[in-house]
């Protein structure tokens, strides 16, 4: 009990109070053999000194990007965070904020995820954006659910060039209401329309595709959705938002929903989490759509106000008639893409994207003329590439660690046909010698 800060006068008090004689049967309900029956064993207390010697010392034993050059993406990556991001998320104001349920009195936060959702639909060339999603995987997941009910069927085709977790969390949700899955095949990296159209029919809700895609390589969405409306599905595109500081929008190209992981938008990598999930849709989809929605309107004086509209959550409406059940709030991380956003502006995240594409192409190239090492592919790429290699991805990662270098995704993990096959990413933060380095430490292992 020398751990609880309470005297033996305060728990007598409290037993008295609840009627019984030890604090040993608050734990009847507990069977014996699953309980500890013994003292922790826990070493005396430390100064405050000593238990931040101890803590850090902990602590050095991970190694982060802040001490390595990492060429490590697939689906979270290594680019640069303004300190201003951190310091205005550190304001008490947002940093303590939740879920705005009397929206009336939550105008501030309201209005920064409706700036939030106007930022989304810009750079995804959508009509309307939610807020509230968790991350790429499930905003993707949601996205299919939200087709399947648009179109009122029960089959979707997802190209294996999507994130094969993300693949894995459609699954995961689309299991419960027993909604079918195909999975399009893919050559020289891309999700062909030819092919996917073969796996379309007058019961697929939506064909589900990335862009870049899971390799890097940037698909062709017109070709896709053309595909897919001539069967009356929908087309949901899973975008790295950097890359739409360039490229054309998925909007532009024929998209139906579009979803992604925010994290590129000024959230560090942080252990995996907490990051931000995006979805946008056009406007004849919003009644379908999950999460929250903010919209601006007028009080009764005539003033500016944002209120929480089209609220799909089973606590505001019947529960059979819900689409949504995403109940903790993502608005701090929305308030760092949307800060992110701000501060470097439209040029300003085109000159990241132009970067992202010089220095991939530069360490392509660079990495291509190694021996031992080849492009499987010629299609265009975005922040990252696929290599294949004569040793083992295990073997090089293992090697380049040994140099403070975070190598490439081995593929052979999450497709067979890919053993011997990394995937590396260049993103802004990568500067010419630490590319060359990556290539010297390459070529010596050859």
């Amino acid at each position: 009990m020398r751990f609880i800060p309470h005297t033996e006068e305060e728990r007598r008090q409290m037993l008295n109070l609840l009627g019984i004689e030890n604090t040993d049967r608050l734990f009847e309900g507990i069977p014996r053999e699953v309980r500890l029956n013994r003292e922790l064993q826990v070493d005396g207390g430390l100064s405050e000194m000593e238990l931040s010697r101890h803590m850090a010392s902990l602590a050095e034993v991970n190694t982060g990007v802040d001490k390595t050059i990492c060429f490590l993406g697939a689906g979270a990556y290594d680019h640069y965070v303004p300190s201003a991001v951190k310091h205005i998320l550190s304001r008490s104001e947002f940093y303590t904020a939740y879920t705005p349920y009397q929206p009336e009195i939550s105008q501030g936060v309201l209005q920064s995820i409706f700036e939030y959702q106007s930022m989304i639909c810009l750079l995804t060339g959508m009509d309307v954006a939610n807020a509230s999603m968790y991350d790429g995987a499930s905003a993707l997941a949601e996205a299919a659910l939200m087709a399947c009910a648009s179109t009122r069927r029960d089959r979707v085709v997802v190209a294996r060039t999507v994130h094969p977790e993300y693949r894995e969390v459609v699954r995961t949700y689309l299991y419960g209401p027993g909604i079918k899955i195909s999975e399009a095949p893919y050559r020289e990296g891309l999700t062909r329309a030819e092919d996917a159209a073969g796996l379309l029919d007058q019961n697929t809700a939506a064909l589900l595709v990335q862009y870049p895609n899971f390799f890097g390589c940037i698909e062709d969405l017109r070709k896709l959705a053309e595909a897919a409306h001539s069967v009356g599905a929908l087309l949901v595109v899973c975008a790295d938002p950097i890359a739409l500081g360039m490229l054309k929008s998925p909007g532009q190209c024929g998209a139906d929903i579009v979803v992604g992981e925010g994290q590129p938008l000024g959230i560090p990598l942080s252990y995996g989490g907490p990051y931000l999930g995006f979805l946008a849709c056009r406007e004849k989809f919003l009644r379908k759509m999950p999460g929250r929605i903010v919209g601006q309107t007028t009080d009764v004086d005539g003033r500016r106000a944002y209120v929480l509209t089209l609220q799909a959550r089973e606590q505001h409406i019947r529960r059979d008639k819900a689409t949504s059940n995403i109940c903790s709030n993502q608005a701090l991380c929305a308030l760092a893409a949307t800060v992110y956003l701000s501060l470097v502006g439209r040029h300003g995240l085109r000159q990241v994207a132009e970067l992202c594409l010089q220095k991939t192409a530069y360490a392509r190239n660079l990495l291509a003329k190694l021996p031992g090492y080849r492009l499987p592919w010629q299609s265009p790429v975005f922040k990252e590439f696929v290599i294949e290699t004569k040793v083992a991805p295990e073997i090089i990662n293992r090697e380049l660690l040994k140099h403070n270098i975070l190598g490439g995704l081995d593929l052979g993990r999450y497709y067979p046909e890919l053993a011997g096959h990394m995937l590396f990413c260049v993103t802004e933060k990568r500067s010419r010698r630490e590319i060359d380095l990556l290539a010297d430490r390459l070529g010596a292992m050859s």
